[in-house]
C-alpha cells in the first residue's frame, strides 16, 4: 500500500516538474524569438508574455501561469527593457510598465483560473447528474432486496468510474462488495461509520465510507474507492437506501400478496373440489337409498336409478383421474409413446374422448388437404383436444355449434377449438391455463374442477407445442394448439 502512495507521489511531481519546466521554455522560445529573429517594439512583447500566461493558466491552473508571469517579468526586463542585459531600470516609466505587465499577468491568470474551474464544475456537475439520473432507473428496475444488493456495487462502479464499493446493512450479516476480493474496504471502516453515522474518508487512499441514512435513521454504510465528490456521494447514499427500503417494501407487499392469492386459490380448491365430490356421491347417495327403502320399484325406475349411479360413478372417477393424472404430469412422470400422425387421427381421437359432452352438439370441422403430420402421443394430444372440445361444450349454448379447424405456417401445425359462449375477460386470459382457476362469471353456473386447461396445457408443452386464447366478450373464444410439424 505504501509503494503505491510513493508511487502516485512520484508521478505527481514529476507531473509537476516537467510543467514547470515547458513555463521555462516558453519564456526561452519567447526570448530567442523576439530577442535574435523578430527585433519589435517592447509592447508587443510584452503582449506575446501575456498571452503564454493566459494559455497557461487556462489549461494548467494559477500556480504554473504566477510562476510564468514571474519569469516573464524577469526576462522582459533583462532581454527587452533598456539597459538590455541587466535587471536595472534606466526610465522610470518602465518601471510602471514592467508592474503592470506583472499585476496584469497574475490578475489575469487568477480569472483565467477561475473561469476554467467553473467550466470544470460545472462540466462535473452535468456529468453527475446525468450519472445520478441513470443510477436512478438501474435502482427502478430491481424490486428483489437481495438481487438489489448483489448488483449495487457494480452499478455504481460501472456509473460511476469508481475502483471499489461496498455496501453493508444493518439487518444483515453479509457485505455486498464489487468484486469477490474483499481489497482495501475493510468491515472495520463500513462498521464504524454505520455505527457512529458519521462518514469517515482516507484522502491518502482515496476511500470514502458514508453512512446510509432513511431519514434519521441509520441502516448501514457504502464505502468507495475512487474519484467522486462528496456531494454525488451523499446523493449516491440517500438513493441507495431508499431503493432498498422500496425493494423491501414492494417484496414485503409480495409475499403477502402471494399469500393472500395462496389462501384465495385453496379456498376456491377446498370449494371446487368439495362441490365436484359431493353432487356425484349425492347423487349415488340417494338413488342407493331409494332402491333400498323401496320394495316396490318397477323394472324403468330401478333402470333409472342404476343409470344415475353408472353415470355419477364415471364422473367421480374422473375427477379423480384429473387430479391424478395433474399431478403425474407436474411430476413429469407421464411416458409418451411417440410416433407420426395426421391432423385427423388427433381430432379422431379427441372426438372419441369427448363424445359424451359432444353427444347433443354439432361440431363443424375446416380441416386442409396435404397438412403435415406431426410426431405425437395420439392418446395425449388428443385428450388436451377433448379437453378444449368439452370446455367449449360447457361454456357455449347447447344450440350453437363448435368449430374445429386446423392450418399449417412457418411456426408449425394449429389445430383451433372455437365456441360461441360468453367469453373471457381479458384480464383473466393470463390466469385461464392455471390449476383449478375458473372464470369468475361461470364458476357458479357450471360445474368443473379448473383442471382441464391445466392437463391440456401441460401435455401440449410436453410435447413441445404451444396453446394459447383469443377471446371476445359475447363473441366466443378460440383455443388454440401449436404443435412442431414432423419434417419432411
Amino acid at each position: 500500500m505504501s509503494n503505491g502512495y510513493n508511487a502516485s507521489v512520484k508521478r505527481r511531481l514529476g507531473k509537476e516538474l516537467y510543467r514547470y519546466g515547458v513555463c521555462a521554455l516558453i519564456v526561452a522560445a519567447n526570448v530567442l524569438l523576439f530577442g535574435r529573429y523578430f527585433h519589435l517594439n517592447p509592447t508587443t512583447v510584452a503582449l506575446s508574455f501575456l498571452l503564454g500566461v493566459l494559455l497557461v493558466s487556462a489549461f494548467w491552473g494559477l500556480w504554473y501561469a504566477v510562476f510564468l508571469a514571474v519569469v516573464s517579468t524577469a526576462a522582459f526586463n533583462f532581454f527587452f527593457l533598456p539597459p538590455v542585459g541587466t535587471f536595472t531600470i534606466a526610465d522610470p516609466q518602465n518601471w510602471v510598465a514592467l508592474f503592470a505587465f506583472l499585476v496584469t499577468a497574475i490578475v489575469a491568470s487568477d480569472l483565467s483560473n477561475r473561469a476554467r474551474k467553473e467550466a470544470e464544475n460545472a462540466t462535473q456537475r452535468r456529468v453527475d447528474v446525468e450519472r445520478l439520473y441513470s443510477f436512478s432507473q438501474t435502482l427502478l428496475e430491481s424490486e428483489n432486496v437481495v438481487q438489489l444488493l448483489n448488483a449495487l456495487p457494480r452499478y455504481v462502479v460501472e456509473t460511476f468510474g469508481v475502483r471499489e464499493v461496498a455496501i453493508l446493512l444493518n439487518n444483515r450479516k453479509d457485505i455486498y462488495r464489487s468484486s469477490s476480493e474483499p481489497g482495501r474496504l475493510s468491515a472495520d471502516y463500513l462498521e464504524m461509520a454505520a455505527g457512529r453515522g458519521e462518514p469517515f474518508s482516507d484522502p491518502a487512499q482515496q476511500i470514502r465510507v458514508m453512512p446510509l441514512r432513511l431519514g434519521i435513521r441509520i441502516v448501514g454504510a457504502m464505502g468507495v474507492i475512487g474519484d467522486i465528490s462528496h456531494e454525488s456521494l451523499e446523493a449516491l447514499g440517500s438513493m441507495v437506501s431508499v431503493a432498498i427500503e422500496r425493494a423491501g417494501a414492494i417484496e414485503s407487499l409480495t409475499r403477502a400478496e402471494a399469500a393472500r392469492e395462496s389462501e384465495q386459490l385453496r379456498s376456491a380448491l377446498l370449494d371446487a373440489v368439495t362441490h365436484e365430490f359431493r353432487t356425484p356421491l349425492t347423487s349415488i347417495k340417494a338413488s342407493v337409498t331409494a332402491m333400498l327403502e323401496s320394495t316396490t320399484l318397477q323394472g324403468p325406475e330401478r333402470q333409472e336409478l342404476l343409470t344415475v349411479i353408472n353415470e355419477e360413478t364415471d364422473r367421480l372417477n374422473r375427477l379423480v383421474g384429473e387430479a391424478a393424472e395433474m399431478a403425474r404430469l407436474d411430476a413429469g412422470q407421464v411416458e409418451l409413446h411417440i410416433a407420426y400422425y395426421s391432423v385427423k387421427d388427433v381430432i379422431d381421437a379427441a372426438k372419441q374422448q369427448a363424445k359424451q359432452a359432444l353427444a347433443h352438439r354439432e361440431v363443424k370441422i375446416d380441416m386442409p388437404e396435404g397438412l403435415s403430420e406431426i410426431k405425437v402421443d395420439v392418446e395425449r394430444i388428443g385428450e388436451a383436444v377433448a379437453q378444449l372440445l368439452e370446455n367449449a361444450a360447457k361454456y357455449s349454448p347447447a344450440d350453437s355449434p363448435i368449430f374445429i379447424t386446423a392450418s399449417e405456417s412457418r411456426d408449425g401445425v394449429a389445430i383451433s377449438v372455437a365456441d360461441r359462449g360468453a367469453g373471457i375477460d381479458a384480464f383473466e386470459l393470463g390466469l385461464i391455463f392455471e390449476r383449478f382457476y375458473r372464470g369468475r362469471q361461470q364458476r357458479q353456473r357450471v360445474q368443473g374442477t379448473g383442471m382441464g386447461l391445466a392437463i391440456a396445457k401441460a401435455i401440449v408443452e410436453a410435447h413441445g407445442g404451444t396453446i394459447a386464447v383469443t377471446s371476445q366478450l359475447e363473441h366466443g373464444s378460440v383455443f388454440t394448439i401449436t404443435l412442431p410439424a414432423a419434417q419432411k
